[in-house]
């Protein structure tokens, strides 16, 4: 399938993929649906036990201005799911100044798990992405969601970078939380918000385990904070100069929170 063009000043391209995990019947996780348009190639690249792991491909430069981006995958009742991208998304100016918009939206089953361990996002100089994230569990769900932001590239201011991220459990919800960067933002690079960094990223992990045991508060230096949820969830927040320093932080962090899951 091929991506198409919105028409007028807003040019751009419209493309969408979708994932499906469902269980294979054999202790396993089958991809039923495994598909995409434009700069959406998906490839399964392998098993991990019960887990399949579906990676993006970019095919082509996206999100430019103008574009209209949407993200499905849907993980069935006791499936197990863990998706990557194999490098980071860089949101670029388009042609007229319009903003780009990619929406990503995520159910998951009882007794299901997903992993949503994209690489981060780069706010070039210029362009303009809202993003939008979506999450629907189920009360038995398993989740562990990654978001990293870095804005500029090396040298350069970023653009502007609006981001929503929005989990409902059981149909309540959990989680809401929108973060502005960038041009025409009020106080984004201040002491209060970022106080000069340049990478923003968080963790956001769901597992009924946290119900009976549930995470406690800690921080990582002076950058990074892990905060329990009013839920079986806990959310981890960072800051850090650079993309790696930033990995570092999540990384350790959730390492600490696997065992402490595994200890229970």
């Amino acid at each position: 399938m091929s991506a198409t063009l919105t028409a007028g000043l807003t040019a751009g391209v419209v493309a969408a993929a979708r994932i499906v995990a469902a269980p294979d019947g054999r202790g396993g996780t089958a991809l039923p649906v495994l598909a995409g348009q434009g700069p959406f190639a998906l490839r399964r690249t392998g098993v991990r036990g019960p887990q399949a792991q579906v990676a993006l491909v970019g095919a082509m430069s996206a999100p430019l201005g103008g574009d209209r981006l949407t993200l499905t995958a849907e993980v069935e009742d006791g499936a197990a799911l863990r998706f990557s991208t194999t490098a980071a998304t860089i949101a670029l100016p388009g042609r007229t100044g319009a903003p780009a918009t990619y929406d990503t939206s995520l159910r998951v089953g009882d007794g299901a798990a997903l992993h949503w361990l994209p690489e981060p996002l780069i706010s070039a100089r210029g362009s303009d992405l809202r993003t939008a994230t979506r999450v629907e569990l189920a009360p038995g769900a398993r989740l562990v969601l990654r978001e990293e932001q870095v804005l500029g590239r090396t040298g350069e201011p970023p653009g502007r970078l609006v981001s929503r991220l929005t989990v409902r459990r059981a149909g309540r919800p959990l989680f809401d939380q929108e973060l502005a960067y960038g041009p025409g933002v009020p106080g984004w690079d201040g002491a209060a918000v970022l106080g000069g960094h340049r990478a923003v990223g968080q963790l956001l992990l769901v597992d009924p385990a946290f119900e009976h045991h549930p995470a406690q508060p800690r921080t990582l230096g002076t950058t990074a904070v892990l905060t329990p949820l009013a839920g079986p969830a806990a959310a981890v927040t960072a800051v850090a100069p650079d993309a790696l320093t930033l990995r570092k932080l999540l990384d350790s962090l959730l390492s600490d929170i696997n065992r402490a899951l595994q200890a229970i």
